[in-house]
Parts: structure tokens; C-alpha cells; sequence
């Protein structure tokens, strides 16, 4: 392939406006393949290729030159046109005409929407610009189109700060303490592993080049086990499957240390000197023999021991140890890796907020939300112990009435006439159906972006492939738009989408020219990173004790048998909420032939849970706890272990049987490590409808 066909369209330029404009490399609008990027929430960040026809994108495939896409894609964005092209794509500003939550819009101009919004936020900043959320989150992972001019735009205005904490800050927290970083393996060399512990991840569904590499190990002899409540796809293709309880994980991994201790399978010299902490984790660990962990986790004493020796006894294991070797050690999380070649602080100009908040105003800083407790934040008057209330959201890459937990106070929250809300999207998704004004955004194939990546080490770089559709606008181009009309004149909103990527990540560590050239750049780092040591933690070690958090142990989820009796007699089941093998959070929810696929929102329930209660397969039920009710259909199958029931999701609210979600049960409570949700952590009962 010559570098001529793949050179796509040249950078977008904003106009005084604020509107973008293409021009095509090739103005014949001959075929040509451009690349770029998958933009989702997923560990693999695959690069594209697109292949467009008289201006027209045709096809999506992975890139069979990138060592960890190797060509593949998952269903979901190999159907990326059916997204772009979809009929019900909104392709113009709209502006709420009846009552909100019920989807109803008129078209305006870009210049009135514009210049409506800019009012309503000038009003409400004047008073205090706390009063502001900003609500996104992964809807991209791009640096351009997430947290660049969009995070400026907020910080120029002094807007509250939004804690973006809902998906696995408390594992990445957890990695930060023990290594210093988010850090792990390399994914490519999974394939050498001899046992992999895929734990708490449905990897066929979500993590598909991973699966890839251990399908090779397996087939050179390596053990796969899946440690998850469900039985999912990948447990299905595993040689073992553990079905612990919810919440329990961390008492297995006790356990599983215990045994270690016990039958001396350790590296004591790594120990010595890689490992701060170690002595107080190992009197930890012996207090969890094999049958305590069975009463917690509801598995076999039998399973621990077994696991443990299987883990003792493999070279090289994969989750925890054996970092001496390059297919041992775990990935939980890369993104450390990038955290030296991210140009964060000029990308997000955190400084500007020195405009609203600096000497003159006591050098304090704005408040900070956590967007899984918006449910309870929208709902709530402004105090002294939580500041003004909420006057306006501006959401973009999420869809909050869907995806947060509670959603019940979430969609009660949105639904407030005093409450000026901006959704920029492609659809009108349950969110946008409570929005004010919706402002038609591009897709991946629309745009410039540079992604970083969390389940590899590539970056990569993602080439406008085709003109905007309809009147869509980069989330760039609208928020330089708003400045403008805010009256800012610093020189960084003038910045165009090419000069962000451009500047998005270190020249020296990666180099935008080949990026441009081939589409992707691997990281500098070692095949075993932390061989001989060398985390980045102060002292250079693993710590086992991690200052201000101690040593690990299990706590119990906020709603279980063992911290709630009185909550669970009445709600005996506990409940996960694992995403639909189809569907990534709630994206891809409105695409029939993804839908299709799906077929309906369903909640997983064991045999023997469904018989006492009379619940036959594909009846309606009626899954309940004191947050709310959720319709759905039951799939009697041993998907689901005794004593759990899986609701998948997340489907948009408007598609379930009554108007909700899985996530109306759900509760906003936050996790003592990372301020994340727990979503896993949710008692319920479950009756015929």
C-alpha cells in the first residue's frame, strides 16, 4: 500500500465562526483507504483502515500492519458506517420544544444555538461559574476530541471540575499505589505465557486482541481460567471457570497468597529486593486459609488450592509475579505508560483557571463532582458544604441518564425545568432527550484525534476520512465556537484540530511524522519492564503497604449477606450488570443490526433461583429493589450462578419495557479506593411481571 493512498484529508481548519472545512487530498474522489483509530472504551484502541468511495466511507477494517489490531475487528465498529450513516444521526442544532425527556426538537442555526448557550452560560457565570458542570467521559478516548479544547473551554470559564472516576479508578488507584503507576506486560507476549488468569473480564467480548494472543498460548499449552460471577463467552473457551461471588475477589487473592506461603512457591530473592511491605502482607495472607475463602467467596476450599498450585507452579503465570519474565506479570492497565509522552497540561491548559480563580480570588479552585453521584448532585440545593447548585450541564461523550448508576435520580435530576442542559451527539439517546439544545458532533471517521491506549503500547493517530455529515461539527470546533462567543482571546483556542495532535504527545518520545506516515508508534519500553525491578514507585519497588491505604484486605460489598442481613432477606439475589456482548456501554445501542443481534433487555437467572419464584424462560419479570423496578425478559441458563443474576447491559432507557434501564437498581454509593462506582454491588429480588 503506497503511502499516497493513505494519506486521507488534510487538517481541519476553524473558521472565525467556529465552523470546520476539509479539503481532499484527492479531489477526483477516487477510491482511497485512510487511517485512523478506533475512538471506544476499550482496551485494544485498534487502527483503521477506511476505505472511502466518491467522498463516501464504505468500509471498516483493522489495520493488518499494527501488531496487536493484526487486521481484526470486533462486530461492533467493524459496522462503523451503519454509525455514521445511520438514519437517525442528528445532522443539525436542535432546540427542545416540548417537555423534557420526551425527545422533542426543532432545527435551529449553528449562530443561534451558539450564541443561546453562550447567553444562558455568561448569565449563570456571572453569579458563580460553579453553577457549570461539564459531564463527558469516553464516549472518545481521543485526546483531541476528548480533553483538549472542550477541558480549555471549561477551565477559561471556571466551571465545577468533573471527577471521572466511573469506570476502574479503583483498580487503576490500586496500581498506582503498588507500582507506581499504571503499568503492566506488553499484550503480545500473553502468547508466551503458560498460565493466564483472565480475571473479571469477558475478553472475547471486550478485549478481543487479547484473546487472540492466548488462544496462541493455549494452543501451546498454556492453562486459561476465568475468574467471574458469570459464565461468560470467554469462560465458556477456558479450561476452568471459578464463579465467585460479587465483590469477593479480593479474599481470593488472599487465599491464593496464603497458599503460596504455605507450599513456599515464591521468589524470595524478588521478594527481598523488589518488594516494599512484603513481611506485613504475608501475616496478612496467612490469615486466609483455603475455607475461609470459600464461606466468602461461595466456591470450593478445593478450587483455592488448586488454582494456587496451578499459579505456584506454572513459568511464567500471568495477573500477579513472575515480572522476571516478559510473559509474566499482569495487565490491568497500560495507560502508565503514557503518562511521560502525553502533553496533558498544554492540551487542557488547567492554568487558565487562574482567570477566574487566581490571586485576587483567595487562590482557590473550583469544586469537584463526581460523576457517578450526579444523580444525587442534580437533585440537590446549593449549601455551604457543597456550593451553588447545579444551573447547567454541558454534556458530550456520555450518556449519563443511561450509564450512571441510580438512574431513576439521574433522569429526575435532567428532567428539571430550571436546569439548562447541553448534549452534543450523533443520536438523540435517553440524555440528549433531556437536553435544551443537542448539537450535532462528528464521528471518528469526521475528524483529527491521537489516541493513547490502556490495554497496549502503540499510540495512534486518527486522519479525517471523510467531509462532516450534514452539519456536524468536531466537539473542537463547537467549543472554539463558545469561546469566541464568551469573549476569549487567549491565543490557545485558536488552535486547530492538526496543531492539537500535533502537540498532543511528546516529540520525543513519539514522532508525529511517522505517526502520520504509518498510523501508529509503539512506546519505547522494554519486552520485561520490571525484570530486575524498576517500578516507578519513590524507591523503585513493588509496595505492599501503601502509605495513608495499608495492606490489602477483602472488604465486604455495602449490600451483601455478610453486611446487610436485613437488606438481603428482602433482596436476596445479588445482581451484576455485565454490557451486552454487542452493545460498548450504552454506544452501538441504536444500530439494528447490532440490536438485532440482541434481540431484548433480559436478565440472566439460574434454574434453580427461577423455579421457587415461578419465573419460566422468556417470561416478563420484574427485577426490584427499594431504588426502583426494571422490566425485562428471563434467560433461564447457568450463565447465571446460584444466588446471582446478570442484567445485561446497558440499553438505553427508551428501549426498555417500562421506561428504564438495568441501572435504575443500581446505587451511587463510591468505593473506598479510587471514588468509583459499584455497580457490582446491588441486592434485588426478582418476580414474575
Amino acid at each position: 500500500m503506497s503511502n499516497a493512498s493513505t494519506l486521507g484529508a488534510t487538517p481541519v481548519r476553524a473558521s472565525a465562526s467556529g465552523a470546520t472545512h476539509t479539503v481532499r487530498a484527492d479531489p477526483s474522489g477516487a477510491t482511497h483507504t485512510v487511517r485512523g483509530a478506533c475512538p471506544h472504551d476499550c482496551p485494544d484502541t485498534c487502527a483503521l483502515l477506511v476505505t472511502v468511495e466518491a467522498g463516501r466511507a464504505t468500509r471498516v477494517q483493522g489495520d493488518p500492519e499494527h501488531p496487536t489490531t493484526h487486521g481484526a475487528l470486533c462486530t461492533k465498529v467493524s459496522r462503523y458506517t451503519e454509525r455514521t450513516y445511520h438514519p437517525e444521526r442528528v445532522l443539525t442544532p436542535l432546540r427542545r420544544v416540548g417537555p423534557k425527556g420526551q425527545g422533542r426538537f426543532e432545527p435551529v442555526g449553528w449562530d443561534e444555538a451558539l450564541d443561546a448557550i453562550a447567553a444562558r452560560l455568561a448569565a449563570i457565570a456571572a453569579r458563580d461559574p460553579q453553577a457549570i458542570l461539564p459531564y463527558s467521559y469516553a464516549g472518545t478516548m481521543g485526546l483531541v476530541q476528548g480533553e483538549s479544547i472542550a477541558a480549555r473551554f471549561f477551565h477559561r470559564l471556571g466551571a465545577s471540575l468533573l471527577d471521572r472516576t466511573i469506570c476502574s479508578s479503583a483498580g487503576g488507584d490500586a496500581l498506582v499505589a503498588t507500582y507506581g503507576a499504571k503499568v503492566g506486560m506488553h499484550v503480545e507476549f500473553f502468547a508466551e505465557s503458560r498460565l493466564i488468569l483472565i480475571w473479571g473480564s469477558n475478553s472475547i467480548a471486550s478485549n478481543l486482541h487479547f484473546w487472540t494472543f492466548a488462544q496462541q498460548a493455549k494452543r501451546a499449552g498454556a492453562k486459561l481460567v476465568c475468574i467471574d460471577p458469570r459464565r461468560t463467552e470467554t469462560a465458556d473457551k477456558c479450561h476452568q471457570h471459578v464463579s465467585l461471588l460479587p465483590g469477593t475477589d479480593g479474599a481470593l487473592a488472599l487465599g491464593l497468597m496464603h497458599e503460596l506461603i504455605e507450599h513456599d512457591w515464591l521468589d524470595h530473592d524478588y521478594l527481598a529486593r523488589h518488594v516494599e511491605g512484603w513481611a506485613g502482607l504475608r501475616k496478612r495472607a496467612l490469615q486466609w486459609a483455603p475455607e475461609r475463602v470459600a464461606r466468602v467467596c461461595g466456591i470450593t476450599a478445593a478450587e483455592v488450592r488448586a488454582l494456587a498450585r496451578d499459579y505456584g507452579t506454572a513459568r511464567p503465570p500471568c495477573l500477579v509475579g513472575a515480572w522476571r519474565e516478559r510473559g509474566g506479570g499482569l495487565l490491568f492497565s497500560a495507560s502508565g505508560w503514557f503518562r511521560g509522552a502525553r502533553n496533558d497540561a498544554w492540551l487542557q491548559r488547567p492554568d487558565l483557571l487562574e482567570a477566574v480563580y487566581g490571586p485576587a480570588a483567595g487562590g482557590r479552585r473550583p469544586r469537584t463532582i463526581n460523576m457517578s453521584t450526579i444523580g444525587d448532585d442534580l437533585n440537590r440545593e446549593g449549601s455551604p458544604g457543597f456550593g451553588p447548585k447545579i444551573e447547567a450541564v454541558v454534556v458530550y461523550n456520555s450518556n449519563p441518564v443511561a450509564v450512571a448508576p441510580q438512574s431513576r435520580r439521574v433522569a429526575a435530576g435532567f428532567a428539571r425545568e430550571d436546569l439548562f442542559t447541553v448534549v452534543l451527539e450523533h443520536f438523540l439517546t435517553d440524555t440528549a432527550d433531556h437536553a435544551d439544545i443537542v448539537l450535532p458532533a462528528t464521528t471518528q471517521l469526521e475528524h483529527w484525534d491521537v489516541h493513547t491506549a490502556y490495554g497496549h503500547t502503540y499510540a495512534l493517530l486518527n486522519r479525517p476520512a471523510i467531509e462532516p455529515v450534514g452539519q456536524s461539527r468536531p466537539n473542537t470546533a463547537i467549543f472554539r465556537a463558545l469561546a469566541a462567543r464568551m469573549g476569549y482571546t487567549e491565543a490557545c483556542f485558536a488552535d486547530d484540530d492538526e496543531t492539537l495532535a500535533r502537540g498532543a504527545l511528546r516529540g520525543d518520545v513519539v514522532d508525529f511524522e511517522r505517526l502520520l506516515q504509518q498510523g501508529w508508534v509503539k512506546l519505547p519500553i522494554a519486552d520485561a519492564p520490571f525484570a530486575d525491578g524498576g517500578f516507578p514507585t519513590a524507591s523503585g519497588k513493588a509496595v505492599a503497604d501503601a502509605p495513608g491505604l495499608g495492606l490489602p484486605d477483602h472488604v465486604p460489598n455495602y449490600e451483601s449477606r455478610q453486611s446487610a442481613p436485613a437488606l438481603a432477606a428482602r433482596y436476596p439475589l445479588a445482581m451484576i450488570s455485565p454490557p451486552a456482548r454487542n452493545f460498548l456501554n450504552s454506544s452501538f445501542v441504536n444500530v439494528a443490526s447490532l440490536r438485532a443481534i440482541e434481540v431484548e433487555p433480559r436478565v440472566e437467572i439460574h434454574p434453580v433461583d427461577a423455579a421457587p419464584r415461578g419465573i419460566n424462560d422468556g417470561a416478563t419479570v420484574r427485577v426490584y429493589n427499594d431504588r426502583g423496578s426494571y422490566l425485562c425478559k428471563a434467560a433461564l441458563n447457568e450463565r447465571a450462578r446460584p444466588g446471582v443474576v446478570n442484567g445485561l447491559g446497558v440499553w438505553w432507557r427508551k428501549f426498555g419495557l417500562n421506561g428504564t434501564n438495568v441501572n435504575e437498581l443500581t446505587h451511587q454509593r463510591l468505593t473506598d479506593l479510587g471514588r468509583a462506582p459499584t455497580f457490582y454491588d446491588c441486592l434485588v429480588e426478582v418476580a414474575p411481571a
